[in-house]
């Protein structure tokens, strides 16, 4: 049995924007592929092109697609009967960059897709991102390193241009 530690990096962004601006200009920057399609697409691509192509198919023009929105907050607001708390949570991500980094790191399958979460607290909407880069830097892989860190670029991007 082996126990990693791992020292995670968490990029936060607080905005002044209303909760469904900034919810409304992440779901506006990544694909909504048809995930049960999207499946089919993928499991029954016959060759890499076709692969690539499916992917492709599905991605928004950050180059990341939407594979889960889970509406957290409305366990919260069943208990309460509130409007808040609003949280949200966005599993986000590219299965070719996820390939890239597994490719050197099979644990960076752990971590992909990625989650951003948005919640709204008294100060504002917070937009929070745990970097990639943080959690493969156990690993030592520069290649898988590189990959990280455009991946961290990309949502970090989404994460201000949002917020």
């Amino acid at each position: 049995m082996t126990i990693r530690k791992v020292e995670i990096e968490r990029f936060s962004v607080i905005s002044s924007k209303p909760f469904e601006a900034v919810v409304g200009a992440i779901e506006a920057a990544v694909g909504h592929p048809d995930m049960v399609e999207f499946a089919k697409a993928t499991r029954g691509a016959r060759t890499f092109a076709e692969l690539e192509s499916a992917v492709h198919r599905g991605l928004g023009r950050t180059g990341l697609m939407m594979f889960m929105k889970l509406d957290l907050g409305a366990i919260l607001r069943r208990e309460t009967g509130l409007d808040t708390p609003r949280i949200v949570r966005f599993v986000i991500g590219n299965p070719l960059i996820m390939k890239e980094m597994a490719k050197h790191v099979p644990e960076a399958c752990s971590y992909a897709p990625v989650t951003i979460l948005v919640d709204e607290r008294p100060d504002g909407v917070h937009l929070t991102y745990d970097r990639m880069a943080s959690l493969l830097a156990p690993y030592k892989n520069p290649a898988a390193l590189a990959v990280a860190r455009d991946l961290d670029s990309k949502i970090e991007a989404l994460i201000q241009e949002s917020g």
